[in-house]
């Protein structure tokens, strides 16, 4: 059962070395993320499953010890799924943003594994997520996404009117941990508004489902014309 959830953008800038003089200006989204792990720590949960967006060549699940690389962002470090054997395949980029945020965090609560939300539709994303929930007693996710890149005119997708209001009730129901609206989120919209969260989002809404959680909202911002955000639910 899903006892508690963290969610956090994933742009790889998100890692000082990456942002280099740009690197404050995501300082209280780092600040938040790491807020937003302390509630998964504090959850004592039996296995915490990290799920990002990925490509379709990258979906399913990655085992604990997955290794991640951020060299084709001009980064040599690499990033672990905490202990273990490596994995045969390369975490995609949300999933190597997640295993950083836990590595920056210390995480030794609970073993740590991954899983890749490819671009499946909203039914096949619950079901994962329900069966995410159903791998231990407490299981927790670290939900790794970020909102339209379609903000501002310098955004990745260029500006489109209606990112914002998609954005805003995104936020909305992450903060409020509201499971129909999570669901109800337009695959065929976030596509067009590269909302790369989408996906993510939906399994956490499967996973959540007779959870009772409860959700705040602890960032919200669209720094490069992307949306970010950092909830927590538990």
């Amino acid at each position: 059962m899903l006892v508690a959830a963290a969610v956090c953008p994933a742009p790889p800038m998100l890692l000082p070395e990456l942002a280099t003089g740009a690197a404050a200006e995501l300082g209280d989204a780092r600040t938040a993320c790491s807020d937003a792990l302390s509630v998964l720590t504090a959850s004592r949960p039996d296995l915490l499953v990290v799920v990002g967006a990925a490509d379709p060549d990258h979906h399913g699940p990655y085992p604990q010890g997955s290794r991640g690389t951020f060299r084709g962002f001009g980064a040599g470090a690499d990033v672990r799924l905490g202990e273990g054997e490596e994995g045969p395949r390369l975490l995609p980029t949300a999933l190597a943003v997640g295993a950083w945020l836990l590595g920056r965090a210390g995480w030794g609560a609970a073993p740590v594994e991954g899983f890749g939300a490819g671009p499946l539709d909203t039914g096949r994303c619950l079901e994962a997520g329900r069966e995410l929930a159903a791998r231990e007693a407490r299981v927790a996710l670290l939900v790794m996404g970020d909102g339209s890149a379609c903000r501002s005119l310098k955004a990745p997708g260029y500006l489109d009117e209606r990112a914002a209001a998609f954005d805003a009730e995104a936020a909305r129901a992450l903060g409020a941990a509201d499971l129909p609206a999570l669901a109800a989120l337009d695959a065929g919209l976030a596509a067009e508004l590269q909302a790369a969260g989408r996906a993510p989002w939906q399994v956490l809404a499967g996973a959540a489902e007779g959870a009772d959680l409860e959700g705040r909202l602890l960032y919200e911002d669209a720094p490069y014309g992307v949306g970010y955000f950092v909830a927590a639910w538990s």
